[in-house]
């Protein structure tokens, strides 16, 4: 027989066998620029290493697809395998899967920024980085569309937008179509420019920084689309962004904005004394020169101002080899430098020769003052440098003061000027103000090494110089007036403070036990009266002020005396005391008193 079944359990099984409830999509939240940032810094971009970065990223992509089981193809055969949204929805859903075409685009624009590098040499190289930079778009472009879609949050999207936009400006920056890539780049600063404002204080620093990234590049773009013209670029900003090191040619458009100025520069004055100027190049350094103090006051940095006057010294020494080999080839100019007078030509390689080591001196300045930010002075322990870097000692201060020294001495020998008094008074001048700034750090460095007496006498020699330059009436061209005051003030107090330390830790005594290691003494109070000692003892339950029981003193014994004259005295005969013959002595009484003796 066949059961015939419930209708109600039909309903029921149905109930229970029915299509179960969606679960709900997964939503990521990918933090591209702290992510890519953080890579940069701990795998070579710290050092500008973009081949080290390249690497990196060329390992971590082998990593995520090895275990995202997501790979090309097999050993032999490549299959390529992109990222879709089948990988990023669905119960298997795994964010790292967006990271792959986000580190492919780092690892295609890393390559690019190392073409970027060899190319100054190698100009053929600048198709291979267009090349490159295009292949990270293409990846940029990618990671758009899968962070459009619903797997991801608004602050991945806007993240995602605002990369893209970094990206085509950077191939666009290349391919010099200024216009365009102003437009990327203002697309992406301004979108950073709201991230930043939407999220918690801690995560803003990251997000204005490369704001400011993108600043000189868009100055840079005004300046090509303007034609030179615009309000806010000039000279001064195409010096800066050479010293920042943007374009490799950037030199060409730098020259060829000075050639437009440099027509009417065919002389300069120096010293009350005017010379023509002859080379191109020559004219073109000078024009240079002349901005470089308005760049460097906008500087903000120590080390863009380092930077932007080491870029002038190499173009002065280009000019210098310029105006020699100028005397070189023209006969007349070599037979005038022979003679005694000093020739135009001679007069400019002087001028060009004091500019050289006065920008010399003033880059040695600034790294005086970057290593100040570091130093811990020794007479106030309590200050420490707040600059980030490896502790900067006196010794360090006054080596960098040797070099400075050195410099003044070269200025001092410029061929031409060893007969300017007033030049060589300026000069004499400058070296001792440097030589005051010398004994200073010097005297730290006697502090730190406990010779006080030593300090002393070159903290007096350090005012003594200074005092000097004060009094010499000259022009103060490197602006040091001022911390020649500070100095000497500071001197009068680090001179007391030694002095103390000189008197507190004096050993000249010769007892071993007043030595400046060891306060303490085995001699009560009352008998060191005249001396200063600091004796902690002095301050427990039993202080060592005087001694009540007397201390053992060694007195003479009583006197000995041996009889020395005995050998020479003669003393009386006894003869009569003996027993004689036919007396009976005292020998018989005894026996017969004995007992013994007698007869029996």
């Amino acid at each position: 027989m066949v059961e015939e079944k419930n209708p109600t359990e039909n309903v029921e099984e149905e109930q229970t066998t029915g299509p179960l409830p969606a679960e709900p999509a997964k939503v990521f939240t990918v933090e591209i620029l702290h992510m890519i940032k953080e890579a940069q810094q701990q795998h070579g971009l710290r050092h500008g290493d973009y081949q080290r970065y390249r690497g990196y990223c060329t390992r971590r992509i082998r990593r995520l697809r090895k275990a995202l089981k997501f790979p090309q193809g097999d050993k032999r055969h490549f299959k390529r395998r992109d990222v879709t949204l089948a990988q990023l929805t669905g119960k298997r859903a795994d964010e790292r899967f967006i990271h792959i075409p986000l580190i492919s685009a780092e690892r295609a624009w890393a390559y690019a920024m190392q073409l970027k590098q060899e190319s100054n040499t190698e100009p053929r190289k600048r198709f291979h980085l267009i090349s490159k930079l295009r292949k990270a778009c293409v990846y940029a472009l990618q990671l758009q569309d899968l962070c459009n879609s619903d797997a991801f949050d608004a602050r991945t999207k806007l993240e995602c937008e605002a990369y893209v936009a970094w990206m085509h400006g950077s191939l666009h920056f290349e391919l010099q179509l200024w216009k365009t890539a102003g437009e990327h780049l203002k697309r992406a600063q301004v979108v950073y420019e709201n991230l930043a404002k939407a999220l918690p204080e801690d995560e803003q620093e990251l997000y204005r920084a490369k704001v400011n990234e993108f600043t000189p590049n868009l100055r840079y773009c005004a300046y090509n689309i303007s034609g030179g013209r615009a309000a806010g670029a000039n000279m001064d900003d195409l010096l800066e962004f050479r010293a920042q090191g943007l374009l490799e040619n950037l030199d060409d458009l730098v020259n060829k904005t000075k050639t437009e100025s440099s027509e009417g520069l065919q002389t300069i004055e120096w010293r009350g004394r005017k010379v023509t100027v002859r080379p191109e190049k020559v004219r073109l350094f000078l024009l240079s020169a002349q901005e470089l103090d308005k760049s460097l006051e906008k500087a903000s940095k120590i080390d863009s101002k380092i930077e932007l006057i080491e870029r002038t010294l190499m173009d002065c020494k280009d000019a210098i080899q310029a105006v020699k080999e100028e005397i070189k080839q023209d006969p007349k100019l070599r037979s005038l430098t022979t003679g005694q007078t000093v020739s135009g030509i001679q007069y400019l390689l002087a001028y060009l020769s004091y500019i050289r080591h006065s920008r010399t001196l003033q880059r040695n300045l600034c790294l005086v003052e970057q290593a100040k930010s570091n130093f811990d002075d020794p007479n106030q322990k309590s200050q420490i440098g707040g600059g980030d870097g490896k502790r900067v000692r006196p010794q360090d201060l006054t080596r960098l003061y040797e070099i400075i020294l050195q410099n003044v001495t070269e200025m001092q020998q410029i061929p031409g000027m060893e007969d300017d008094q007033t030049y060589q008074s300026e000069i004499e001048n400058l070296a001792l103000t440097f030589k005051a700034f010398r004994c200073y750090y010097i005297a730290l460095t006697l502090v730190d090494m406990k010779k006080w007496k030593e300090a002393v006498a070159l903290y007096e020699r350090s005012s003594k110089y200074a005092g000097e330059a004060l009094k010499t009436t000259t022009t103060d061209t490197f602006n040091l007036n001022d911390e020649l005051k500070k100095l000497i003030s500071t001197i009068d107090s680090c001179k007391f403070s030694a002095h103390a330390y000189s008197v507190l830790e004096d050993d000249n005594t010769d007892d071993p036990i007043f030595t400046s290691k060891s306060q303490k003494s085995s001699k009560p109070l009352f008998e060191r009266l005249s001396q200063y000692k600091e004796d902690q003892s002095l301050h427990t339950k039993n202080p060592n002020v005087f001694k009540m029981v007397p201390e053992m003193e060694a007195i003479p014994c009583k006197p000995l005396f041996f009889d020395l004259a005995l050998n020479y005295v003669e003393f009386p005969s006894l003869e009569d005391k003996l027993q004689s013959p036919g007396k009976k002595g005292i020998s018989g009484f005894v026996k017969g008193f004995l007992g013994w003796g007698g007869n029996k």
